[in-house]
């Protein structure tokens, strides 16, 4: 079982866009999913989308998150503690580059990688 990735940005076109990609790179290896736009229809997120998301590319091995903005991470820190225990344990927010580190994420998990190593792979993208 792989971890799974989620990409959740301001824009629904960034997020599905960057998913092409991850399963362009990894096919159906690894469990996927992606929101982005606010429920109006307009840039933003929704917790909700983002915990249908997670709910959607749930592994026993845990989701990866892949963030673009701020407001993107602090709303999926909200729909990690929507979740609850004994799940939130297992979703971690990857601080890295969207589309860089969604690509890096994926392919790591495709491996078999648990979850800590899929996020610091992710995370070794950005600058220090």
């Amino acid at each position: 079982m792989n971890v799974g990735i989620v990409i959740v940005s301001h824009s629904p076109l960034v997020a599905e866009g960057v998913a092409d990609m991850v399963r362009q790179m990894v096919g159906d290896e690894v469990g996927l999913a992606w929101c982005g736009g606010d429920p109006a229809g307009g840039l933003g997120t929704s917790i909700e989308a983002i915990t249908n998301a997670i709910d959607k590319a749930w592994s026993d091995a845990g989701v990866a998150i892949l963030v673009d903005l701020g407001g993107a991470e602090t709303n999926t820190e909200m729909a990690i503690e929507f979740i609850g225990e004994p799940r939130a344990s297992m979703i971690a927010i990857c601080n890295a580059p969207i589309v860089e580190g969604a690509i890096m994420a994926a392919t790591e998990a495709s491996g078999g990688a648990s979850l800590a190593t899929v996020v610091a792979t992710a995370e070794e993208l950005s600058p220090l």
